[in-house]
């Protein structure tokens, strides 16, 4: 990893250094036109060109600067791989240094209260090991190269003029779903669906898959995504499924979640980043994905299912200790919640997702909830902003970084068939939040109704392969981590959704 990040450095250096770069960082402008970053596509004037290598060879030559940020997107990235290993590392440093505190502590006479010290060191490397905060990080030199070539002005407009409204959603969100008021309802409802099934562990699994991911086209998917992952914690990882069922479990919900959300033209970032342009209401929504969706997630499940048949079984037979220390504080009262307290709840959820692209109503209703929330504390779990708040950073971080991806995204979508379109929106959304692809996708000129489509379809499909491929994944992955041992494998996540993702691209496909 330090060779890595020192090759990465030097590269900086010798791009960045050059006496081009070095006249522009000054304010230098070329031709006498001011520059900024990035570029807009057609000031490439690469329009000549047919191959891709091609243009963004152009592309590159034109502006070596999009090859850097594109490496340290790439290096981000790579980075969530190696989260796993931060971690790993961190804990061993912690234990070395319990060692010597203990052993410290036996030859030294103390007085008095012994303050406990802890490993700056290990810190720093649970700090890494947190997926939430990478590309955060990583948003750090992009901002200071784009600072160092084209001044810090252009640095600063690029970055104010983002729009960070779905990060602020998912903030306001994901905390209001994960209320013991909005839980306990959604739980209740799930239950009774259950009951068809004699409310098994089997039976609750499949309803959260598959009701949960369709609840996600009415109250938005990280919405969805929160409240299933949260009732997935207290009544199926609970019990501590084999390391293979939790990990198809994740992968299920995650692709589940990206395609439950297209019944409708509002719930799902992907699709509500074309609807209004492409006009695609509720009508052609429902029509042309929903019911294809939802055959797919039932499909995916029911797939699932039967490899595990047997490890369901033995679930059935396990009791869940309500002591679980991997449990939340709500899974211990049995305190019915009252039902005005209830319908506020439901009101602020309606009231955030009706404003959900007008962050200054969507906000204020999100603070007038906390002082409900603070006089109603009694029948509350707590109010943890921590979650949410990473994983609202996560978000932006990777906005940051999608919004300088054009310059080779665009050219790739623009010169692809139908098929090899939904294919590569697919592979394209392991790499970057499928939000990103079909907005990209709609500044493609002449793109014919097949081809927004396939897009969109695999943009969709693609959603659950990597952490960053669809927007809740990083709420969902937030609230179960702490079930798996070892943290959330990347590699684990990718291998348990690729069956469901390609059994609906295959309906999306050929529906």
């Amino acid at each position: 990893m330090i060779k890595m990040i020192g090759v990465v450095i030097l590269f900086f250096i010798i791009i960045l250094g050059s006496p081009d770069v070095l006249m522009a960082s000054e304010g230098v402008h070329r031709k006498g036109v001011e520059v900024s970053f990035p570029p807009k596509l057609e000031s490439y004037q690469d329009g000549h060109l047919s191959s891709i290598s091609e243009i963004l060879i152009h592309r590159i030559h034109a502006d070596p600067l999009n090859l850097v940020v594109t490496l340290l997107f790439l290096c981000a990235i790579f980075h969530t791989f190696l989260a796993c290993k931060f971690t790993k590392l961190a804990h061993k440093i912690e234990e070395q240094h319990k060692v010597k505190r203990i052993n410290k502590k036996n030859t030294v006479q103390y007085t008095g209260d012994v303050v406990e010290e802890v490993s700056f060191l290990s810190e720093i490397f649970y700090f890494f090991g947190e997926v939430e905060v990478i590309f955060g990080l990583w948003v750090i030199p992009v901002f200071w190269v784009i600072a160092f070539k084209y001044g810090m002005d252009n640095s600063i407009t690029y970055f104010t003029h983002i729009n960070y409204t779905e990060p602020l959603f998912v903030v306001v969100i994901m905390t209001l779903a994960a209320t013991r008021p909005i839980i306990k309802l959604s739980e209740k409802i799930l239950n009774q669906i259950a009951r068809v099934g004699k409310s098994s562990p089997a039976s609750m699994w499949f309803t959260v898959l598959t009701v949960g991911p369709v609840l996600g086209s009415l109250i938005t998917e990280p919405a969805a995504m929160t409240i299933s992952a949260l009732i997935l914690a207290k009544q199926f990882y609970a019990r501590k499924p084999s390391i293979k069922l939790a990990y198809a479990t994740i992968g299920l919900l995650f692709v589940n979640i990206s395609v439950g959300g297209t019944i409708s033209h509002f719930a799902a970032p992907p699709v509500l980043m074309v609807a209004e342009k492409w006009d695609w209401g509720f009508t052609f929504m429902i029509s042309n994905f929903g019911y294809k969706a939802l055959m797919g997630i039932v499909i995916a499940n029911l797939s699932y299912y039967f490899v595990f048949r047997s490890e369901f079984k033995k679930l059935a037979e396990l009791k869940i200790s309500v002591n679980s220390k991997l449990l939340i504080k709500w899974d211990m009262r049995e305190d019915p919640v009252p039902l005005g307290v209830t319908v506020v709840h439901i009101f602020f959820m309606i009231w955030t997702v009706y404003f959900a692209h007008y962050p200054p109503l969507f906000v204020a209703g999100f603070l007038c909830f906390l002082g409900f929330a603070r006089a109603t504390e009694h029948h509350q779990n707590r109010t943890d902003l921590k979650p949410a708040l990473l994983v609202g950073f996560f978000l932006a971080g990777l906005v940051v970084h999608g919004g300088l991806q054009e310059w080779w995204i665009s050219p790739i979508l623009g010169n692809l068939s139908v098929i090899h379109l939904m294919v590569g929106s697919t592979i394209l959304s392991a790499f970057n939040d499928n939000a990103s692809i079909t907005f990209l996708s709609s500044l493609v000129p002449n793109l014919t109704d097949s081809m927004k489509y396939a897009v969109v379809a695999g943009a969709v499909s693609g959603g659950g392969l990597t952490l960053i491929a669809n927007a809740p994944n990083p709420a969902g992955q937030s609230i179960l981590q702490k079930f798996f041992p070892q943290g959330v494998s990347p590699l684990g996540i990718f291998a348990s959704a690729l069956v469901p993702t390609i059994i609906m691209g295959l309906i999306f496909m050929l529906i």
